[in-house]
């Protein structure tokens, strides 16, 4: 095999990217819910990413808290419940598994391939992994929030390859090439790929790379990735 292990990313790679309209409408029925301003609560949202992502906020509820003290609201514990409900059923509607993402999943298992999965996310998504068809076919698990660690430290990368008793030299890392996730991979000998689906295009997303940068091995699906390994 010219590979022991797959890591993938998880937005834009195994599951659909969310919506940026959509993610905007829910911070603002978020900050309705508060009473704070939309505006505001919705940039010091958008501001808290890297605390958010590396754990430093350890809960939608804490990111809820520390804003509302930053914009002097004081919304009681019901409306804070209730915001953090919003957000929450959010994650769990915009959550899109890719069609063909099982099944590749599953066919790497059988050919004898281990898997990983490393996400920049917020503590929104582990509390709902397990309810996806994807964990089982994921041996390793990283998430951002929980290591403490952000893409493209590659202390996160390292964390999976030992879990998986891989060497980096001898891992595919697949991913849409946000956080310089790609970049990331190779400088830790990984082989990077970046996936672009057709009709996901570049959408407006600062942390993600132009299509056009990149010059190296890429796909335009999941399934593509099969012939990569073979």
């Amino acid at each position: 095999m010219k590979y022991s292990a797959v890591i993938f990313d998880l937005f834009g790679t195994l599951i659909d990217n969310f919506s940026f309209e959509e993610y905007r409408r829910t911070l603002v029925e978020m900050a309705s819910a508060l009473s704070a301003p939309p505006d505001d609560f919705a940039g010091l949202w958008l501001d808290l990413w890297e605390e958010r992502m590396n754990g430093t906020l350890e809960s939608p509820v804490g990111v809820i808290e520390h804003i509302c003290r930053e914009l002097s609201v004081r919304p009681d514990d019901t409306q804070i419940e209730y915001a953090t409900r919003i957000r929450f059923d959010m994650n769990r509607r915009a959550i899109k598994v890719r069609p063909d993402a099982v099944n590749v999943l599953s066919k790497l298992k059988a050919e004898g391939y281990k898997t990983g999965l490393i996400s920049d996310c917020s503590h929104e998504m582990p509390a709902i992994w397990d309810k996806l068809p994807l964990a089982p076919l994921i041996d390793i698990t990283a998430f951002s929030c929980l290591a403490g660690i952000t893409k493209p430290d590659p202390r996160i990368y390292k964390l999976v390859t030992e879990q998986l008793g891989v060497k980096p030299k001898d891992c595919l890392y697949v991913g849409d090439g946000s956080s310089q996730e790609l970049a990331g991979a190779a400088q830790l000998g990984m082989t990077p790929v970046l996936i672009r689906v057709i009709g996901d295009g570049d959408y407006d997303n600062p942390y993600r790379i132009k299509s056009d940068e990149w010059d190296g091995l890429r796909v335009s699906s999941l399934s593509e990735v099969l012939a990569l390994v073979r």
